[in-house]
């Protein structure tokens, strides 16, 4: 019975990866490139950051949004139809 258990949290939790990884790419290689630009032009504001990243992750979610959702859909529906197999 835990090997269930187990099985249905080994797949929350690549659910979760898959679904967020993405994003956080997206954010982390966004920041970076704003960063060399700041090295080398010396501009050293905080805010400059702000801005593309926040458009970056709108895009990213604006083109994967569907996949994210059928993904995650997927998940749920499959996890509801085998609830039968957690209860005792």
């Amino acid at each position: 019975m835990n090997d269930v258990y187990l099985g249905v949290g080994h797949r929350a939790v690549m659910t979760a990866l898959q679904v967020g990884l993405p994003i956080l790419i997206t954010a982390l290689a966004v920041g970076f490139i704003i960063s060399i630009f700041q090295a080398v032009t010396s501009i050293q504001e905080a805010t400059l950051t702000f801005i593309p990243k926040i458009l970056a992750v709108a895009m990213a979610l604006i083109i994967l949004g569907p996949w994210m959702a059928n993904t995650i859909t997927t998940f749920s529906r499959d996890l509801f139809s085998n609830a039968w197999l957690y209860v005792r």
